[in-house]
């Protein structure tokens, strides 16, 4: 189907400069592209390639109606053409095709052919197919809200990407919130291997989204240069007139295999593969200047031995450049914190009065939304008249700080995370806050985009920093049962690239949130909703306190076993560790991790040398909880001082379960911390 729009460019319309800059950006294009390959035979590099060849049209119309320092770009991993026609030199896509440390998508971090230039906004995009549909959506969110309405942003995929279910959320969202997105489906029928067919039923895969309001869906030839022009401008400039989504469907061809690793003759037998290099754009584009007089033989000769020259210089300074060096790999894996100073130790008086957790909470997301009005929350169920959150714990902020600032989500919890990624990228100044799900158990749908986020920062080598609060509402003793009564640290501890901090009384909440918030990085922020009202876990606040990350608190002194622990167990493990000292058993030492990445050693370990014994409490499940990388850095680096082995103590390598007789007997209380103890303590 033909594109309905204003035929702006045609052979015979566009004036000759134009036409021979699109022919010397389309030889390049092609020129590296061919290219690819052979760093590969010769172990130079460009491991990973996929040939942009086919689909050429649409590219150059992608690259050429963006602009640099204004828009803002999510290519894909085909997207060569698409990056050398936005204004790529050859130099940068031959250094990132083998992976040189002067790549300027992230100096080599990130596979070959997945090119980049976030000082440009052309920006980095993970090998998980089509999720930066989402991040388009969230940056159009921030585009929208700041009143750019000049501004566009462009999320470019292939057709079999879109079967993954973020992107029907990105594109419901981009269309529920009215943001000026265009998202590119470059179709070439092929999802590696697999036919379009066995993708979807719909023979053109944009038809599956034609009764998405207010998204504008426009069918063009991505094999034609002027077809694919005209259908990008129009889609750019009613996006942002509209200041609504815009879907390009361009039919292509993949005149090559998918990759260099695949061959594409096992499944294309010889008469499609002619088929496909008949309709090789870069060739009909030639003809037509030819056939139409708008440039000799001649002209387009000196054009391509430019380029060859061009290419040729690029190649011997790419192999002249340094690679990176095998010390930088700990480099940009997390942003430094924001520097929480007024109180070094994360410790103050208690001479107020006390205040519940929830209370805190609600209080310094308060204060951080004023301190910082480029601060946003949103999630499910967290701004509907007088309800904030599922526990109320956003009550009241929405009415204070409007609905551009804090509001609902779909229930669609990548969407939430994903949205989150693409909207803290418009400005440094920016501070997210999500709910990551209403309950931390059903926070797994969200964990493609949370794995994603948790290396934007090192993938991008410092050039991109997701500056996001996760809250998520753990654990049990609520009687809540399957995704509502589980805690998940132990999975979401084991990326770097994130820190996770959970507090067990209201101080450190507040505290650690707002070191949080006004971090750079990604923190994910715990909170033991079984203390959300618990009068134990009530204190009082200081206005301005915070807590810096990495620093655990004593919060029972003792010389004869240390306790570590966090979250709900820190008060089981205080009233066994008063209960044992009334019974004249043991004085045991309680130490309240609060922060579990970065984790302080040194407290601990101190701890041990003066105790000699270590017992690890928390909720989670034992095998395979956090203790166990706890009690592993003790046995590694603290091992001369233990006279007992490490203990752990959790809940039973079950589900929690819904009825109370089952959660009681499954989760850890204060009887199985002081049997535990006990067992130490003989030893």
């Amino acid at each position: 189907m033909k594109s309905n729009v204003p035929s702006i460019y045609s052979i015979k319309k566009t004036d000759k400069e134009t036409l021979l800059k699109w022919y010397y950006l389309l030889f390049l294009g092609r020129t590296l592209d061919e290219r690819a390959p052979n760093y590969l035979k010769q172990a130079i590099g460009w491991s990973y390639h996929a040939p942009a060849a086919g689909h050429d049209g649409i590219q150059l119309a992608i690259g050429q109606v963006f602009r640099k320092n204004k828009d803002h770009l999510f290519p894909y991993y085909r997207d060569l053409q698409t990056c050398v026609a936005a204004g790529l030199t050859a130099e940068e896509v031959i250094y990132n095709g083998i992976s040189k440390d002067t790549d300027v998508a992230g100096g080599g971090r990130h596979m070959s052919n997945h090119f980049a230039k976030p000082t440009w906004n052309i920006h980095n995009v993970s090998s998980c197919t089509g999720n930066h549909t989402l991040h388009a959506t969230g940056l159009g969110r921030a585009v929208k809200t700041y009143n750019e309405k000049d501004v566009v942003v462009i999320s470019s995929q292939g057709e079999s990407s879109v079967s993954e279910g973020y992107v029907y959320e990105a594109i419901n969202g981009a269309s529920n919130e009215q943001l000026p997105v265009v998202f590119v489906f470059q179709d070439n029928g092929y999802g590696i291997s697999v036919p379009k067919q066995d993708q979807t039923a719909n023979r053109k895969v944009a038809k599956n989204f034609e009764g998405f309001k207010n998204l504008r869906i426009i069918y063009c030839n991505g094999k034609d240069v002027f077809d694919s022009m005209n259908a990008m401008t129009e889609a750019v400039e009613w996006a942002k007139k509209e200041q609504k989504p815009v879907l390009v469907h361009a039919n292509c061809v993949r005149i090559g295999s998918h990759s260099n690793s695949d061959r594409h003759e096992l499944y294309r037998d010889e008469n499609e593969l002619s088929y496909v290099r008949e309709y090789d754009p870069l060739a009909k584009y030639k003809r037509l200047l030819i056939r139409y007089s708008r440039a000799t033989e001649e002209e387009l000769k000196e054009i391509e031995e430019k380029v060859a020259a061009e290419v040729k210089e690029a190649h011997k300074k790419a192999l002249a450049a340094p690679n990176p060096t095998p010390e930088s790999v700990h480099d940009f894996v997390i942003p430094e914190p924001y520097a929480a100073s007024k109180y070094p130790d994360g410790t103050h008086h208690q001479d107020g009065e006390p205040i519940k957790l929830i209370q805190a909470l609600n209080d310094t997301l308060r204060a951080e939304f004023r301190h910082n009005p480029d601060t946003f929350l949103w999630g499910q169920d967290i701004a509907n008249k007088d309800k904030g959150g599922i526990f109320n714990v956003s009550k009241g902020l929405q009415q204070e700080f409007g609905k551009n600032r804090v509001f609902n989500a779909p229930i669609a919890e990548d969407f939430i995370m994903g949205t989150a990624n693409g909207m803290s990228r418009y400005s440094k100044k920016l501070r997210v806050v999500v709910e990551g799900a209403e309950f931390a158990d059903y926070f797994w749908p969200a964990m493609e985009q949370f794995v994603e986020t948790t290396h934007e920062y090192w993938r991008t080598k410092g050039q991109y920093s997701p500056n996001i609060t996760v809250r998520l509402a753990s654990g049990g003793y609520i009687g809540g049962g399957l995704y509502h009564s589980q805690t998940i640290e132990g999975a979401l501890t084991t990326f770097p690239g994130v820190r996770v901090v959970y507090p067990s009384f209201a101080d450190d909440a507040a505290g650690l949130l707002r070191t949080s918030i006004r971090s750079e990085g990604m923190t994910v922020f715990m909170e033991p909703k079984a203390l959300y009202n618990s009068p134990k876990a009530a204190t009082f606040v200081p206005d301005d306190f915070e807590v810096p990350f990495g620093k655990a608190r004593i919060r029972r002194p003792g010389t004869d076993l240390t306790i570590i622990t966090y979250g709900n167990a820190t008060h089981l493990s205080l009233e066994a560790a008063e209960k044992l000292a009334s019974e004249g058993v043991a004085n045991i030492e309680v130490i309240d991790l609060r922060s579990l990445l970065p984790l302080d050693k040194e407290t601990i370990f101190n701890s041990i040398k003066k105790t000699s014994r270590a017992l690890i409490v928390h909720e989670d499940k034992v095998f395979g909880g956090f203790g166990g990388e706890v009690a592993a850095l003790i046995a590694d680096e603290a091992f001369e001082w233990l006279d007992a082995p490490v203990k752990r103590l959790g809940s039973t390598f079950t589900p929690v379960g819904f009825n109370r007789i089952l959660e009681a007997a499954i989760l850890p209380n204060t009887e199985k911390v002081m049997a535990a103890a006990r067992e130490v303590l003989k030893y």
